[in-house]
């Protein structure tokens, strides 16, 4: 007999461990369920990111099931009225202590947190029109080749997606393309390219035009990259392995450096509540040291006029502002860059400002940081 929704959910949640996170545990666990229809998997995926989206309520609870079944409580409730949880709870359950010290955290953000994460789509230029109607997606006001996902769908089978006509991608990630805001001909350098989505993107944004230099310090995730660009069809990149040190990969200078650096993830805490729980104050601050040494040592590659563009996915001081803080200090040949996004379908405009916040709250996806610099002539 099969185990049950429940069962196999609860399965994925025992085996769950600092070092083994949820959504390797999920992927691990269904791997193993042969012939699980697609919204089964669904329902157990809820159900494991629902028990760490509310585990701050229920973690006294000694029995699984009961603390599942009490997470699903607490979710009706939210959806029904999200405001009848209270500041307090809010801020002593929704996230770990060290958060409250280490970074702000509105009210606002804390709430929307308890919420389900948005699917994100990065349409590619030109296919946006035609995705809404073949694949039913919501249009964003914000952005032209953005759009949510509701559906059950699995995108990753869709004649579409296997077409390159799309990529899963959240829009804080698209949001920093379009700031780096690249153009056609130019060359420029993805530091910590990982995967490739913002590469992806950046390829686009250039028309598929001039070089796109892109190293990471695994070569499993640049196969992974090369793989997905080919399906994209991404031809002008050159991927290439560096490990973050002083030795880059090349002596060529660049119009634009992004480094999306490696961060402790808290941007990311609605999409992944299991990670609110594993992070600590530690990584934050060690990690704002390897973010440190990576714009230091990409500084030389920018060319005079160019840009060097630094992005997180998290939202602690420490790997923020302090970062920032830092290079200003230690790089007088950059100057602050202000950040411009092109007026968007509702009329909204971020620019003059050469570090931004996009909080969850504010876009629907994940809490990004982004600086900006120019490399003095």
């Amino acid at each position: 007999m099969r185990q049950t929704n429940q069962e196999i959910a609860a399965e994925v949640i025992r085996s769950v461990s600092r070092e083994k996170p949820a959504d390797a545990a999920l992927r691990e666990v269904l791997k193993r369920q042969r012939d699980l229809p697609s919204f089964d998997a669904a329902e157990i995926s809820r159900t494991v990111f629902r028990h760490y989206r509310w585990f701050g309520w229920i973690r006294e609870e000694r029995n699984l099931e009961n603390k599942m079944r009490m997470a699903r409580l607490f979710e009706d409730r939210f959806h029904a009225d999200a405001r009848s949880f209270p500041l307090a709870d809010l801020r002593a359950k929704a996230v770990p202590a060290w958060a409250l010290e280490e970074m702000d955290a509105p009210v606002d953000w804390l709430r929307a947190l308890q919420g389900e994460p948005k699917l994100w789509l990065r349409a590619k230029r030109g296919q946006g029109r035609g995705l809404v109607q073949k694949l039913g997606l919501i249009e964003t006001p914000d952005l032209p080749e953005a759009f949510v996902h509701e559906g059950e769908t699995d995108l990753f089978k869709t004649p579409e997606f296997h077409a390159g006509e799309f990529e899963i991608q959240n829009i804080a990630s698209q949001l920093v393309s379009i700031l780096c805001d690249p153009k056609p001909g130019e060359t420029w350098w993805d530091a910590c390219a990982g995967e490739g989505g913002k590469l992806m993107h950046l390829s686009d944004l250039m028309e598929n035009k001039g070089l796109i230099w892109a190293s990471d310090r695994a070569e499993w995730r640049l196969k992974n990259l090369k793989r997905r660009a080919a399906r994209g069809k991404a031809f002008n990149y050159r991927g290439v392995l560096w490990d973050g040190g002083a030795k880059l990969p090349t002596k060529t200078k660049f119009d634009g450096v992004l480094v999306d650096a490696p961060c402790s993830g808290v941007g990311t805490w609605q999409r992944n509540p299991h990670a609110r729980w594993t992070a600590t104050a530690q990584d934050a601050r060690e990690l704002a040291e390897v973010q440190k040494r990576l714009l230091t040592h990409v500084a030389p590659s920018v060319k005079p006029g160019g840009k060097l563009i630094y992005s997180v996915c998290t939202l602690t001081r420490a790997e923020t502002e302090e970062v920032v803080k830092t290079f200003d200090g230690a790089q007088s040949g950059f100057e602050p860059l202000p950040l411009t996004l092109s007026p968007s379908k509702n009329g909204r405009t971020l620019t003059s400002v050469a570090t931004l916040t996009i909080w969850p709250q504010d876009w629907g996806g994940n809490g990004m940081f982004v600086a900006a610099w120019r490399r003095k002539a």
